[in-house]
């Protein structure tokens, strides 16, 4: 049978607040046309992330009763430890309570000014954590990857002649870890191919750079791996999971997305003496090591987590689901990342907005629409969240305008997908008559969390 339905069955349920177009309108106006100050009870389908927002299973459930809340030493830090090192083969595992914490830890240590970090792509907090140790942050994004609307197996790559260029630019010395994003959130919810990762090694085992992956998704893209890339079709997730991580001197995750958890991340290496530098600002910002400021209850939730996300008939529905609404949109014309990704479906707000410039931000622009068409709750990915001013003020524009529906792990059914994608194509007939918008109060750093906004006329 060709018909893929949901691996699990409903057992609890929360209400939906319906809301008209008119109040969406005076909501969105109070909330400066931001629709991260939108309050949750507003939102129809909330596809703002997918970072702790996922469904947790009964057996999480149940962990969560079994939670030792121990300070030190705690039972549920030993399960977690165990989970961890048994995905990633690492022998140093440090709990955090999300993934920017593991991230503010090993920039604090390894940052500063005159440093540089070279990605694929890199995320929103990471880029912030990068640069407020002084840092720098540089994108070697493949030249596929650049290009919403054609398709490529692998669009999350690293470029490698980018990659060596800037390494002899800027000195080996002064890169101090390269880092690559799997699936590539920044670029579309793209994977990594297995022989990316290991181009990248050769090229970290030439300079003497430490490689570390950034995990949040790694599932999803050891998947992606079973699915596109030579030699990889019989083998396991877990299999491919590991050999993914053999690669890595270390890694950090989110436990928020690829573990369904609603909170939680760690840190994982293989050095001794970064863990122990890691370890003692952790004691000092976080908690002890044994518990990383999560309560045990969390640890269970993330150690239980991490295995049930590797099941392959989850993750067939998974990535079927996010393909089905990728494909009704672009059956419909709509300007959308193709091949479709593992947590979101993007939007290419620059095609879809033609008539409305970068500086006037047409990402944010088509999430304020989907939020007053139908109560859809998205996120920009462009120039609000990455643009920068150059010496005169003027806008530096991001490399892509998207939009990113990113869709909750086993939250959402068929008929809400089906009902964003009726929003959408309707927003889409309609896009002639969206406006501009201008910002009237932002921060230096992530700005796109908290900035006020108008519409221009």
């Amino acid at each position: 049978m060709k018909t893929i339905i949901e691996p699990f069955r409903i057992k609890s349920v929360e209400p939906i607040y319906f809301t008209t177009k008119e109040e969406r309108k005076k909501i969105l106006e109070k909330a400066d046309y931001n629709s991260f100050r939108i309050k949750a009870r507003d939102i129809l389908i909330d596809l703002l992330t997918d970072s702790g927002t996922s469904a947790m299973s009964s057996n999480q459930w149940a962990g969560i009763m079994q939670g030792d809340e121990s300070y030190a030493g705690s039972n549920s830090f030993f399960k977690f430890e165990d989970s961890v090192r048994s995905i990633t083969n690492m022998p140093y595992i440090i709990p955090t309570h999300q993934g920017r914490a593991a991230e503010k830890i090993i920039f604090t240590i390894l940052g500063g000014k005159g440093k540089y970090f070279i990605s694929n792509t890199l995320f929103d907090t990471t880029r912030a954590n990068i640069e407020f140790s002084g840092a720098e942050g540089i994108d070697c994004l493949c030249e596929e990857g650049k290009y919403p609307s054609v398709p490529a197996p692998f669009k999350g790559n690293m470029d490698i002649e980018a990659l060596r260029k800037v390494i002899k630019e800027k000195d080996a010395s002064n890169i101090p870890m390269i880092i690559i994003t799997v699936t590539n959130n920044s670029g579309g919810g793209q994977p990594v191919s297995m022989q990316n990762i290991k181009d990248v090694r050769k090229i970290c085992d030439e300079y003497n750079i430490p490689l570390f992956i950034d995990a949040c998704r790694f599932a999803e893209n050891s998947y992606f791996i079973k699915l596109r890339e030579e030699g990889y079709a019989q083998k396991s997730v877990p299999e491919i999971a590991r050999e993914l991580f053999s690669y890595a001197d270390g890694c950090t995750m989110s436990a928020k997305k690829d573990a369904f958890a609603n909170i939680g991340g760690f840190l994982a290496m293989k050095d001794l003496d970064l863990a122990i530098r890691c370890r003692n600002l952790l004691i000092i910002t976080e908690g002890f090591t044994t518990y990383g400021g999560l309560a045990g209850r969390d640890l269970e939730a993330v150690a239980i987590g991490l295995q049930e996300v590797m099941d392959e008939n989850y993750l067939q529905y998974r990535i079927r689901s996010i393909e089905y609404l990728t494909n009704k949109l672009i059956e419909a014309g709509v300007p959308v990342m193709q091949p479709a990704g593992g947590h979101a479906v993007y939007l290419d707000a620059k095609a879809f907005l033609p008539g409305i410039p970068v500086e006037q931000y047409p990402g944010q622009s088509l999430v304020c629409a989907l939020y007053e068409e139908g109560g859809i709750r998205a996120v920009e990915i462009g120039s609000l969240m990455f643009g920068k001013y150059d010496d005169n003020g003027k806008l530096i524009p991001a490399q892509m305008e998207l939009v990113r529906l990113a869709i909750p792990r086993r939250v959402y059914t068929q008929s809400h997908i089906d009902y964003v994608a009726e929003v959408i194509l309707e927003v889409f007939k309609k896009r002639k008559e969206l406006k501009g918008l201008t910002i009237t109060e932002e921060t230096p750093l992530l700005r796109h969390f908290t900035a006020k906004l108008k519409p221009l006329n």
